[in-house]
């Protein structure tokens, strides 16, 4: 390889990206470290227990990071059928001899770290978006693109709300959403859509009851607040606590039995009581920089399928954070969603880390400004943003 072309591939990694994902999981490990050793001691006798199997998680991810970076990523368009049919597969097996923990039957495997409705998200995004870049103009057309798109999202969120994930179904369903917007569906179509959708979600929280207290808790925290309003009640006291610099790290205490999920699900609120405001914007800017270059990567595409697999991929892990976040600080009901990078979990952090991985697969055929600014100046106005990045991708 001559230096030309050494130079040529460097300038193509993006290296922000990169290291925004490494400050977020060396933010990650110190705050697993100081969520779990109190509950590891107590539950194994080992406070680095949950550390140590994270590391492993951990370095798993990194491994997947690298071979999906290496990886063209338009092999993954080729066998977008069969990791669909392998998803639903997983999907179905977890229903019948899944793991039950938490009221949910979610889980595969001795401990709970595979979660297959993590696994699922990925599969979905490359699936989706193997398939909206395929169509072309006619998904505007509802018999090749709205309803379709519709019968394969009621499909997969189906099987997880069976577990149930209602959380999980909401997510998938949200990136699908965005996914079909960006690749230029009809926005009459797509607010319909929304509507169906959303009066459904809606109708399904009725129809469960853990959801629907959750509901009234979030509405009225002080109806109940020793019981399904305590976890929202612990979150606030631990950022409050925090204060704008925090109490130091380790020395919370919401973690030591008080808060629910605290390596989990709640691990921000940990992090704000530890490191305070000024720590949890420096977490929402890594999320907001990851945002950018996601998009970024999803603009500079060369064809459809990188424009509107970058998407859904950059979507599915900022919509996730975001839905953590406003749980953590009680600006949405209580749902069980992990934080990117951050919290504790095995499929998820891998899922992530994969992720990024097609990101940097995708950004290293990106094309360069001067061909990026051609291509706009021949693009037809009038239309939405997403079919215009959609049309410009496939030229």
């Amino acid at each position: 390889m001559t230096v030309k072309r050494i130079r040529e591939a460097s300038r193509r990694i993006d290296y922000v990206l990169i290291i925004t994902v490494a400050a977020l999981l060396i933010v990650g490990l110190m705050m697993v470290y100081s969520s779990t050793f109190d509950l590891a001691y107590k539950g194994f006798g080992d406070p680095g227990y949950f550390f140590r199997r994270q590391i492993l998680w951990t370095v798993l991810g990194l491994v997947a990071l690298i071979v999906l970076a290496r990886i063209d990523y338009h092999f993954w368009q080729r066998m977008a059928i069969l990791l669909m049919v392998g998803a639903l597969l997983l999907l179905g097996i977890v229903l019948v001899v899944g793991n039950t923990r938490f009221g949910g039957q979610r889980w595969l495997l001795p401990g709970g770290s595979v979660q297959p409705s993590e696994l699922c998200k990925l599969a979905v995004v490359i699936y989706i978006a193997a398939w909206l870049s395929s169509k072309g103009e006619r998904i505007r057309q509802v018999t090749y693109g709205l309803i379709p798109f519709a019968i394969l999202i009621g499909l997969v969120t189906g099987l997880i709300m069976f577990q149930p994930d209602l959380s999980t179904a909401a997510l998938i369903a949200l990136t699908g959403g965005a996914m079909f917007f960006i690749a230029g569906a009809d926005l009459l179509q797509l607010l319909i859509s929304l509507v169906f959708g959303g009066a459904t979600f809606v109708f399904l929280i009725t129809q469960m009851p853990h959801s629907a207290t959750r509901v009234a808790a979030f509405l009225n925290p002080d109806s109940d607040p020793n019981g399904i309003a305590y976890h929202i009640r612990q979150t606030l006291i631990a950022l409050g606590c925090g204060g704008w610099t925090g109490v130091g790290l380790g020395a919370g205490r919401q973690k030591f039995g008080y808060m629910p999920a605290a390596h989990t699900d709640a691990i921000f609120a940990v992090l704000g009581e530890e490191l305070g405001l000024i720590g949890c914007l420096f977490v929402i800017g890594l999320f907001v920089a990851l945002a950018y270059r996601g998009f970024k990567i999803a603009l500079e595409a060369p064809d459809a399928f990188g424009t509107v697999l970058a998407s859904g991929l950059t979507c599915s892990l900022i919509i996730q954070a975001l839905v953590n976040i406003a749980v953590v600080t009680a600006t949405l009901p209580y749902a069980g969603v992990p934080l990117p990078f951050i919290s504790y979990g095995g499929s998820s952090l891998v899922v992530a880390l994969a992720s990024v991985g097609l990101l940097l697969s995708i950004s290293r055929k990106r094309i360069t400004t001067r061909r990026m600014s051609a291509r706009a100046r021949n693009s037809v106005g009038g239309r939405n943003w997403g079919a215009r990045v959609s049309r410009a991708g496939r030229r």
